[in-house]
């Protein structure tokens, strides 16, 4: 009896160190997210609203599918937006469908190219793998987006930075 004591008291305590000394110190981050933030922007530099205008966001996917990114955005409030990146292609190409107030048919369209580096991102064996990207270039076709700008080469999950991309839409438009 007292040998059987003895075993089940070491096997506790070899149970109770290991559990204690096997935890992980690193807190993975709850959002993995890793997203390029759109700002609007006027030709005098101050953020643009799309007031009545309508705005979608379509990309391609890997299998030739398209698929909706953004579903209309408009109002006062609607000074950005954020468009999921890939970490497989160089290029994530966005297309842009914008529909002015009252027209019912048909769509104002451009596109926006993002070039990126894709880096590995690695925090902890305990943690998710994620991507990291350097925007590296930016461009537009300028049908009723004026100019694109990066302001933020760095895309990460940290969401208290800067927007990445300024889009200045055409005044004229």
């Amino acid at each position: 009896m007292r040998k059987t004591m003895g075993v089940l008291a070491t096997a506790f305590l070899i149970t109770h160190f290991s559990l204690l000394f096997s935890c992980s110190t690193i807190d993975c981050p709850l959002n993995h997210n890793v997203a390029t933030r759109f700002q609007l922007m006027k030709p005098d530099g101050n953020p643009d609203t799309l007031l009545t205008d309508t705005m979608w966001v379509l990309t391609t996917r890997m299998d030739g599918t398209d698929t909706l990114l953004l579903n209309r955005l408009c109002g006062n409030n609607a000074t950005g937006f954020s468009l999921p990146i890939s970490h497989i292609l160089p290029e994530d190409a966005f297309l842009v469908l914008m529909r002015k107030e009252g027209q019912t048919e048909g769509y104002y369209y451009d596109s926006i190219i993002v070039k990126k580096e894709d880096t590995e991102h690695f925090e902890s064996v305990d943690c998710q793998p994620s991507f990291f990207h350097k925007i590296t270039g930016v461009r537009c076709k300028e049908h009723f987006i004026d100019s694109v700008v990066i302001n933020n080469p760095d895309v990460n999950y940290d969401t208290k930075t800067p927007a990445h991309i300024r889009l200045y839409l055409n005044p004229d438009f």
